[in-house]
């Protein structure tokens, strides 16, 4: 009974702690309620239509016009300027008043009469890799769409309707996009660093505090009161505090925050409820053991953000998988987040179940297991190191 009063007043003390510092609370209630906002507001359009595009026709022919003119008529660029030459569309280019240039040869009417292929050159702006998919896709499923259409002139004279469909499109598929249908950024980008998002805040917010305490108290990060007395006790009250309160922050980023901005919402809430235990007692528990890393309270801002993004490639989301290569991924496997981020994106937008996820499921569990030994160690040895403090009521 005692031990359970204690844990309680471990968790109390922390909440208190928090509540009174505002640096602690930004880190641990602003950054995971407003963080998630901002990026979805940046990427809530999705994809980038009709972007801007110079093109350079050195041909008169009514072909080339055609295939202007279709370009055109994409979603996904739009000729904001014809140009009599290369300068001119470099010009452009360089004042960023488009993306992109699309440049059709002088004798591209000649080469197709010939029967030889034609050289459509394509220039794009690659401060960003969609302005070069856009155009790039563009470009490719119009000339694709002109090369049927040509094929079916040579032999117009000896085919039948039929034949003519079938000469078309010899092979006809149906283009269906898995789990993201729009093709948006923010459907394949935003579930995912959600889940970065809590752990890092949730680093942060220890890391905070446990500066804290090591500049109040000695260089310590045990304070000085009866309660903090027994490793375990303060181990458990610490997990329970700040796991309690990123539960809350996780139903509200996995809830709230898909259904505003119409993120991938396939899981159940059932399931998410219990995928969200492991993994937020993981990061809580890896969290304090980082915290004794940490000395000074800005010392946690240059120990957690610059992981961020490598830990986003390493969890094999944003960058294939099969790519990361073998170090990494070993390196990966000691944060919750690399095991945490696959498994929310199939929950959330693939649909899938607690059974298909177990194998993450169980390497969280392990972690938090052992991360919660690591800390109750940490905590025992810091102990010893303060015997003969003076006890605080």
């Amino acid at each position: 009974m005692m031990v359970i009063k204690n844990i309680l007043r471990v968790w109390l003390h922390e909440l208190h702690e928090i509540a009174k510092d505002e640096g602690i609370l930004i880190f641990l209630v602003l950054l995971p309620i407003g963080y998630p906002i901002l990026y979805a507001l940046i990427y809530t359009t999705e994809v980038q239509r009709d972007l801007p595009v110079a093109v350079v026709c050195e041909s008169p022919s009514a072909r080339a016009r055609e295939l202007v003119r279709k370009v055109d008529a994409t979603a996904e660029v739009e000729v904001a300027a014809k140009c009599a030459d290369m300068a001119e569309a470099e010009e452009l280019m360089r004042r960023r008043d488009v993306y992109g240039i699309i440049h059709l040869p002088r004798d591209f009417e000649k080469q197709l009469q010939r029967g030889e292929q034609v050289p459509v050159a394509v220039y794009s702006d690659l401060t960003s890799m969609l302005y070069y998919k856009n155009i790039l896709l563009a470009v490719t499923n119009v000339a694709q769409d002109m090369n049927r259409d040509i094929k079916v002139l040579e032999r117009q004279s000896n085919i039948s309707r039929r034949e003519e469909e079938v000469a078309r499109m010899p092979i006809d598929f149906a283009e269906v996009h898995l789990h993201n249908p729009q093709g948006g950024f923010a459907a394949f980008l935003i579930p995912p660093v959600l889940m970065l998002i809590l752990q890092q805040a949730l680093c942060l917010g220890i890391g905070m505090t446990t500066g804290r305490y090591r500049e109040r108290f000695r260089g310590s990060v045990v304070p000085l009161s009866r309660d903090y007395r027994r490793a375990v006790p303060i181990t458990i009250g610490k997990v329970l505090c700040y796991s309690t309160l990123f539960y809350v922050m996780a139903l509200y980023m996995s809830l709230c925050m898909t259904r505003w901005f119409g993120l991938p919402q396939m899981a159940h809430t059932a399931d998410l409820l219990v995928f969200f235990v492991p993994y937020m007692i993981a990061c809580t528990c890896m969290g304090l053991v980082s915290g004794f890393l940490v000395y000074r309270r800005e010392d946690c801002i240059l120990l957690y953000v610059f992981l961020s993004i490598p830990l986003l490639f390493i969890s094999g989301v944003s960058w294939p998988g099969v790519a990361v290569p073998s170090f990494w991924k070993f390196v990966g496997a000691f944060f919750p987040s690399t095991y945490g981020l696959n498994a929310y994106v199939r929950l959330q937008t693939m649909g899938a179940t607690l059974g298909d996820i177990h194998k993450e499921m169980w390497a969280m569990t392990i972690q938090a297991a052992c991360y919660f030994l690591i800390a109750c160690l940490m905590y025992w040895q810091e102990m010893r190191r303060s015997v003969g403090r003076t006890i605080l009521t």
